[in-house]
């Protein structure tokens, strides 16, 4: 089947979308782009033969109930009522109903590593970059190569072709991509009011060195009580390595620099530039800007005068209201870039193990395709968490709700909010229209020849993550020590096979 490419049907997504909306980008997350630039490649591989492929009833003459993990805040306590009201729609639709479960941001990379290695039963899985290699190597993940085209051919012909070769490893498709921003931009944002009480030039906020007098103007002026930025575990500093390619590893500290026409692998925690802005971090936090139990902590709380986020100038409006912040503004810090990893940066899986794989692929394909089903997954209920006004736009009634809208699927048949900026679509197109490109662009590692070694790595990674990215150790000491732990882990061994994989991609 030819596919359209990403800037025709993004073109096309835009003008329907002209009448929908926008929701926010990614903020402690990871975004995904779309991927102009990657190998050629054919999508003719067939999938498990267990598959069902009758959207009607369970074994037991029950509607099928698919389970769903994914990642987010802490659920309200309506959250599961709220599921059952969606469920119903699903069910009159296609057939099945859902269990949303949702996994904190500090604890999902471990409870969607045990679920896998216990082999605990679901049907869709959200994954990125740091768990989708490896996932589909422990054969955690359904090949949907075959399937999506056969029993959700609305959805393949949707997602553009180049994000499904950014979802591609060794010739086949495990994931269905999320279709939105597709470039990643980087947003610093300050609290408006604190903006205009202090007079900040937003403009002139570029990097960690720009930032540090405006943020230290703030500490003082807002007193030892006020913390300008707040982190916790697995909401640390967002972007923070943004400058390097990780070539969809799942290897957080080895990568490229995006613009290295040399394209040579290094360990990210000897490079300059990063040693300088951990050295930020930890000042920051010693001088009392972070918050001091950021690296304990699993939810930071709202409030926070500054934030970072990847995605659009619009997303600050919703960005501000989920941090209970009348208004944010903006500065952009980095891109837009094109990458892979980027791509693989927001996913939807479909278990190995589901007796209804063709159902849980029917399932993102009425998110990507209904609007009213995407508007109740990403706002909630009608009434209850949110109101359509008269023109179709969408009020939030409550903020929260906390099933992450970037998670789920595309941006293009949202609902707009009703205090949303109209030129929101438009801004996500010039993003697109600017971006540059990784030097590694196309390029994904195959890490099935040193699994055991990146498994070693992110163990030890994990063990300084938190306290590393929130600045509450001092780097200068510990960095030394980290990168022993790492190396005596395998990481040089991980770096090598990845140049080694890296030459050879491009030589072709």
């Amino acid at each position: 089947m030819k596919k359209k490419n990403v800037n025709k049907l993004l073109a096309l997504g835009l003008v329907s979308a002209m009448t929908a909306g926008m929701l926010a980008g990614c903020g402690n997350t990871a975004s995904t782009t779309t991927d102009n630039g990657a190998a050629d490649t054919t999508v003719t591989e067939a999938t498990d033969d267990k598959t069902s492929t009758d959207t009607a009833k369970a074994d037991n003459g029950e509607v099928p109930t698919l389970i769903w993990w994914s990642i987010g805040g802490t659920p309200p306590d309506d959250f599961d009522k709220t599921i059952a009201e969606i469920s119903d729609y699903t069910e009159e639709k296609i057939g099945v109903r859902l269990d949303v479960k949702i996994a904190s941001w500090a604890d999902w990379g471990t409870k969607m590593n045990n679920i896998v290695n216990t082999g605990e039963y679901f049907d869709l899985m959200f994954v990125n970059n740091t768990n989708y290699s490896k996932f589909v190597n422990l054969n955690a993940l359904a090949d949907i190569t075959d399937l999506v085209q056969s029993e959700t051919p609305e959805l393949y012909d949707f997602i553009p072709e180049d994000l499904w070769r950014g979802a591609t490893i060794k010739e086949k498709v495990y994931a269905v991509p999320t279709y939105k921003d597709s470039s990643l931009t980087q947003f610093w944002m300050l609290d408006d009011s604190i903006v205009q009480k202090y007079n900040i030039d937003m403009e002139s906020i570029k990097d960690f060195a720009t930032l540090d007098p405006i943020i230290h103007t703030i500490k003082e002026g807002e007193g030892k009580s006020v913390y300008p930025i707040h982190l916790s575990q697995g909401a640390t500093f967002n972007g923070f390595f943004n400058g390097y390619d990780g070539l969809a590893a799942g290897v957080t500290v080895m990568g490229v620099k995006y613009d290295d026409e040399s394209r040579k692998v290094v360990n990210l925690l000897e490079q300059d530039d990063v040693k300088e802005n951990l050295n930020y971090l930890h000042k920051w936090y010693v001088d009392g800007i972070i918050n001091p139990d950021a690296n304990v902590v699993t939810d930071a709380g709202k409030g926070a005068i500054f934030s970072t986020g990847q995605g659009w100038p619009a997303a600050a409006e919703s960005w501000a209201f989920g941090q209970g912040i009348e208004k944010y503004d903006v500065t952009k810090v980095f891109g837009p870039l094109y990458t892979t990893e980027t791509i693989q940066g927001s996913m939807n899986a479909v278990s190995a193990n589901s007796n209804y794989k063709a159902e849980a692929l029917k399932v993102l394909q009425l998110m990507n395709t209904d609007a009213k089903f995407r508007n109740m997954c990403a706002f909630g209920t009608e009434g209850n968490f949110m109101k359509y006004e008269e023109d179709g736009t969408v009020t939030k009634l409550r903020d929260d709700w906390v099933w992450p809208t970037y998670t789920q699927g595309t941006f293009f048949i949202l609902a707009t909010q009703s205090d949303g900026d109209p030129d929101a679509w438009k801004q996500v197109q010039e993003q697109n229209e600017a971006a540059t490109s990784s030097t590694c662009l196309g390029f994904v590692f195959d890490p099935e020849p040193v699994q055991n070694e990146i498994a070693n790595v992110n163990t030890a990674w994990e063990k300084y993550n938190n306290d590393l990215l929130t600045g509450a150790i001092d780097p200068e000491t510990t960095v030394p020590t980290i990168i022993d732990e790492l190396n005596a882990a395998g990481l040089q061994t991980v770096i090598d096979e990845a140049q080694k994989q890296l030459d050879a991609f491009f030589a072709e």
